[in-house]
């Protein structure tokens, strides 16, 4: 391959492109439109518009990112993760067009990506296994049946997809009905399908997984673990390796099942194994992630292996170096730096960073897809970067990181530093002789969640597309809405045209009224206009950076509608009130 085209965004994609200048062949990013002048394509050697605003139009349009590979003479695609990173169609029509995919085959995506099928092939080699069902359910009667077979709690997961959406828990049968909803919806929104399977939940338990590399002539690494406990929402929040305080048979287990899961589907590429493990020391199968993590830094650290520029080798039919599993070189973690406000249970927060000053010094690495001045947009996902650090063991990997977590400056959105800078004081975590974090410690043991300061709301990131003359060529740009409302002559004393429409957001509300928590979309209304509703009803269901946020009734009465479902909308909006009166 010669050049690579980058089907992504953000910090992986910033990420990508370093790895293709360091493996010597060129890159090119695309970019939707809230996206125009983010790092990721002032990194890559070059930047094509995909003239959209959402995901659906930009970073998960197949046909549009295929033609601006074929527009800029890319040889390759690397999906990097999330959006099409896990589409066998996209794989598929990647090799179709001619062009290397830097990734596994379509069939391993479609065996290993449907859970389901991921189930039947650990079982096949031995891998140990909670109950579950053997297909996707066709309703919420049938995970019903299930629970009332099983027990409660169980877990609702898409069929096809990752890092942890479509996933709902339900603990009460009361729940089942709008859980599995939800689950669909999710699932349906960011990965295109909603089929849904059903398996027991582990109450309590940790989150480790096993890092593999694969080969096209079958040579197969195991990296090895690392621990990614530290959740909330099911998306993972601080994650290190390897993963501390567990045993040799339970380490041998965890690699031997990852290694053998990974030959039986003839796996190629870097992927992942994820694992549960329960308080009683089980461990279960979870899933295969058929892509690059999030956390990779964490095992390039300790293995000194560039995962990037493996996953460029193997796609260029180069065998691994070793087939041997590394030894740990010291101990790393990973800190997301995600845009959300902790002490408003995790809130995404879009909007402009006015300063971003990160740390430096022995054991720091910083993977950013933002710098001062970025937009973080509130159509896509809340990482900003991960801040990695290491140490000769986990004792100085911890007072490193609290150093520079100190010295960490983001300003402008909410950041979850606080909760970060938190978490590494707290004995749960850090603690020598035990780790009594697990994948729900935050809702349910972190009652005291660090605040954070408030966003200011994000700016008008639209762009105004125009047709232009440059050196006798015919030329389509986009224009900033912000740069030409700021340019435009205004006539003394009038004012702005944004102010003469009106004002975007509410400064205050009446007692009666219920405010938008976020930014984002209202994906739709639980309530009909005119109904009596108590404190605590669900009224509204919001999405906003792939995350579902509910809006609740904090008072007795009847709704008067004001937003329509399906509009996006700032956060602090009025979008509906609550009359007194039965």
């Amino acid at each position: 391959m010669k050049k690579v085209l980058i089907a992504n965004r953000g910090e992986i994609a910033v990420r990508i492109a370093r790895a293709c200048a360091d493996y010597g062949v060129s890159s090119v990013a695309v970019y939707a439109d809230a996206d125009f002048n983010a790092l990721h394509t002032q990194v890559a050697d070059e930047a094509y518009a995909l003239e959209g605003k959402s995901a659906t139009q930009t970073y998960l349009n197949l046909d549009k990112l295929l033609s601006i590979a074929h527009q800029s003479g890319a040889d390759a695609v690397h999906p990097g993760y999330g959006f099409l990173s896990e589409s066998a169609d996209f794989a598929r029509a990647v090799i179709n067009a001619g062009l290397t995919w830097i990734g596994p085959s379509p069939a391993s995506i479609e065996q290993l990506g449907d859970k389901v099928q991921a189930r039947k092939i650990a079982m096949q080699v031995g891998a140990p296994l909670v109950q579950g069902t053997t297909d996707p359910v066709t309703g919420a009667a049938e995970v019903v049946a299930f629970a009332r077979e099983h027990g409660l709690p169980i877990a609702i997961k898409a069929a096809f997809g990752g890092g942890g959406r479509g996933l709902k828990v339900a603990w009460q049968l009361d729940e089942v009905e709008e859980l599995y909803a939800s689950a669909v919806r999710e699932a349906t929104a960011a990965f295109g399908r909603g089929e849904c399977f059903v398996e027991q939940y582990l109450d309590r338990p940790r989150h480790v997984e096993v890092q593999v590399l694969a080969d096209q002539h079958g040579n197969v690494q195991v990296l090895g673990t690392r621990d990614c406990s530290l959740q909330r929402r099911n998306q993972k929040l601080v994650e290190e390796a390897p993963a501390p305080f567990l045993s040799e048979d339970q380490h041998r287990t965890l690699m031997t099942a990852a290694r053998d899961i990974c030959a039986q589907a003839s796996y190629v590429g870097a992927g992942t194994v994820e694992f549960l493990l329960s308080t009683s020391g089980a461990i279960s199968f979870l899933e295969v992630n058929t892509r690059l993590q999030v956390e990779h830094p964490i095992t390039e650290e300790t293995s000194g292996i560039d995962l990037v520029v493996e996953q460029l080798r193997i796609a260029d039919g180069l065998p691994l170096a070793s087939t041997e599993t590394p030894t740990p070189r010291g101990h790393a973690f990973e800190f997301r730096l995600n845009a959300e406000d902790v002490g408003r249970g995790f809130l995404p927060t879009p909007g402009s960073i006015t300063t971003f000053s990160m740390p430096s010094g022995p054991g720091i690495r910083v993977d950013s897809g933002v710098d001062s001045g970025s937009r973080v947009p509130g159509e896509f996902d809340s990482l900003m970067a991960k801040l990695i650090v290491t140490g000769a063991t986990r004792k100085q990997a911890i007072a490193r990181a609290r150093r520079a977590l100190q010295e960490c400056r983001i300003e402008g959105v909410a950041s979850v530093l606080p909760f970060h800078q938190a978490v590494m004081q707290h004995d749960d975590f850090v603690g020598q002789d035990n780790f009594k974090v697990h994948t729900r410690w935050i809702e349910t043991q972190l009652t005291d969640l660090p605040t954070a300061e408030r966003p200011q709301p994000a700016g008008d990131v639209r762009l105004h597309h125009t047709v232009m003359e440059i050196n006798g060529r015919r030329v389509k740009i986009g224009l900033p809405v912000e740069l030409l409302n700021a340019i435009q002559t205004i006539p003394e004393g009038a004012l702005p045209q944004h102010q003469q429409d009106g004002p975007q957001a509410q400064d205050s509300s009446p007692e009666d009224g219920v405010l938008s928590p976020i930014t984002g979309n209202l994906l739709s209304w639980s309530v009909e206009d005119g109904a009596l509703v108590e404190p605590g009803d669900t009224l509204a269901i919001m999405e906003a950076m792939k995350m579902e946020t509910t809006v609740t009734a904090s008072r007795r009465g009847r709704v008067q509608l004001l937003t329509k479902a399906g509009e996006q909308v700032e956060a602090a909006t009025l979008i509906a009130r609550l009359i007194e009166g039965d």
